[in-house]
Protein backbone atom coordinates (compact mmCIF):
# COMPACT_ATOMS: atom_id res chain seq x y z
CA UNK A 1 0.00 0.00 0.00
CA UNK A 2 1.10 3.42 -1.01
CA UNK A 3 1.46 5.96 2.24
CA UNK A 4 0.08 9.69 1.42
CA UNK A 5 2.28 12.16 3.18
CA UNK A 6 0.33 15.60 3.81
CA UNK A 7 3.14 17.76 4.76
CA UNK A 8 5.71 18.29 7.75
CA UNK A 9 4.47 15.79 10.49
CA UNK A 10 2.31 17.11 13.18
CA UNK A 11 3.80 16.34 16.67
CA UNK A 12 1.18 16.04 19.22
CA UNK A 13 0.79 15.30 22.94
CA UNK A 14 -1.34 12.78 23.79
CA UNK A 15 -4.64 14.61 26.42
CA UNK A 16 -2.90 12.08 29.32
CA UNK A 17 0.57 14.45 28.49
CA UNK A 18 2.54 11.17 28.66
CA UNK A 19 3.13 10.82 24.77
CA UNK A 20 4.46 12.48 21.55
CA UNK A 21 2.49 11.31 18.55
CA UNK A 22 4.01 12.17 15.23
CA UNK A 23 1.37 12.10 12.37
CA UNK A 24 3.23 11.94 9.13
CA UNK A 25 1.15 10.04 6.71
CA UNK A 26 -3.17 10.10 6.17
CA UNK A 27 -3.09 6.75 7.89
CA UNK A 28 -2.47 6.98 10.53
CA UNK A 29 -4.35 9.53 11.32
CA UNK A 30 -7.34 7.58 10.17
CA UNK A 31 -6.11 4.62 12.48
CA UNK A 32 -5.80 6.99 15.56
CA UNK A 33 -9.30 8.35 14.70
CA UNK A 34 -10.58 4.98 14.10
CA UNK A 35 -9.07 2.95 17.30
CA UNK A 36 -7.53 5.08 19.51
CA UNK A 37 -9.40 8.56 19.66
CA UNK A 38 -9.79 9.00 23.26
CA UNK A 39 -13.31 11.24 23.15
CA UNK A 40 -16.14 10.77 20.50
CA UNK A 41 -18.02 13.58 18.67
CA UNK A 42 -19.08 15.88 15.97
CA UNK A 43 -15.43 17.36 15.32
CA UNK A 44 -13.72 13.04 15.36
CA UNK A 45 -16.42 12.39 12.72
CA UNK A 46 -15.47 15.46 10.24
CA UNK A 47 -11.92 14.95 10.74
CA UNK A 48 -12.58 11.29 10.07
CA UNK A 49 -15.14 11.63 6.76
CA UNK A 50 -12.02 14.18 5.71
CA UNK A 51 -9.66 12.04 5.72
CA UNK A 52 -11.40 9.06 3.98
CA UNK A 53 -12.41 11.57 1.38
CA UNK A 54 -8.86 12.44 0.65
CA UNK A 55 -7.61 9.27 0.66
CA UNK A 56 -10.47 8.15 -1.86
CA UNK A 57 -8.96 11.63 -3.98
CA UNK A 58 -12.20 13.32 -3.68
CA UNK A 59 -10.96 16.22 -1.61
CA UNK A 60 -7.16 18.23 -0.98
CA UNK A 61 -5.34 16.60 1.81
CA UNK A 62 -4.58 19.87 3.40
CA UNK A 63 -8.31 19.80 4.41
CA UNK A 64 -7.92 16.51 6.13
CA UNK A 65 -5.04 18.16 7.51
CA UNK A 66 -7.02 21.22 8.83
CA UNK A 67 -9.86 19.09 10.16
CA UNK A 68 -7.66 16.59 12.06
CA UNK A 69 -5.85 19.53 14.17
CA UNK A 70 -9.43 21.04 14.94
CA UNK A 71 -10.21 17.70 15.90
CA UNK A 72 -6.90 16.79 18.27
CA UNK A 73 -7.59 20.42 20.07
CA UNK A 74 -11.21 19.31 21.12
CA UNK A 75 -9.78 15.80 21.82
CA UNK A 76 -7.30 17.41 24.38
CA UNK A 77 -4.18 17.38 22.16
CA UNK A 78 -1.65 19.97 22.50
CA UNK A 79 1.34 20.99 19.90
CA UNK A 80 4.37 18.71 20.87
Amino acid sequence: MMEIHWGEPIALVTPEGDDIERFSTIEKARYWLRRRWPVSGRMRDRALAQVESAMDCMSPVEDARSAFIHAARQAGFAPA
